[in-house]
């Protein structure tokens, strides 16, 4: 039997290959998208020594025509993608009074546009099957805004608007959409550490119940 395929777009040694490695333990073919392959493919070359079945391929977050491209290749090579995770985001600090309107575009293209952008790519053919997943990672400035990060803030509010609003339109259609809000710092060997909170994606996945899981 043909394994499944997940697809992690914003693939690196944090949440993306942990990520990658929850599915992959559950056998799923694994597909990791990142700017730089030479820092994912050790990541990737980790997955195969655990039997993990794991590909990588180089893309562009910022550009949707990168995405678009390596989408194109995987199709060509691995088939439809049953579950797509945005893993995607530009985390830098910045004050309201001190940004210009086009580092919000360029922060949002990459946090928010380019989520819809790559659920709009898998998106037909899981409908046509009526099944599929996508899965956004969130973060706590979604729910509690800080003026220091108020990019990521805008962004994240956004992606979780963005995720509620798709499952209300797809939900019906067989295809679950949910997102994990990570309430805190990241690091291994923390209450945040990515292993744990990876388990978290493959829980809303496999229970598809609610769309979102707040991680704190």
């Amino acid at each position: 039997m043909e394994k499944k395929l997940a697809v992690v777009v914003g693939a690196g040694k944090g949440m993306g290959v942990n990520i990658a490695k929850v599915f992959g333990m559950h056998d799923f073919k694994v597909a990791m998208l990142a700017r730089n392959l030479d820092k994912l493919e050790p990541l990737t070359d980790e997955l195969k020594t655990q039997g993990i079945e794991a590909y990588t391929y180089a893309a562009d977050a910022a550009s949707t025509e990168s995405l678009t491209a390596a989408f194109q290749k995987i199709r060509q090579e691995h088939g439809s993608v049953d579950v797509l995770i945005y893993n995607a985001a530009i985390l830098t600090a910045g004050f309201p009074t001190k940004l210009q309107s086009s580092d919000l575009m360029e922060h949002y293209q990459v946090d928010v546009a380019s989520a819809l952008h790559s659920a709009n790519l898998v998106l037909p053919e899981q409908i046509a099957k009526g099944s599929g997943a996508i899965l956004f990672t969130g973060g706590g400035f979604a729910l509690y805004p800080m003026a220091e990060y108020t990019c990521v803030s805008v962004d994240k509010a956004a992606l979780r608007a963005l995720t509620f609003a798709l499952s209300q339109e797809v939900k019906e259609k067989g295809v679950y959409v949910g997102i994990v809000t990570i309430m805190g710092s990241i690091a291994p060997g923390t209450h945040y550490d990515p292993a744990d909170i990876a388990e978290k994606y493959w829980e809303l996945y496999e229970k598809q119940e609610d769309i979102e899981y707040v991680f704190k």
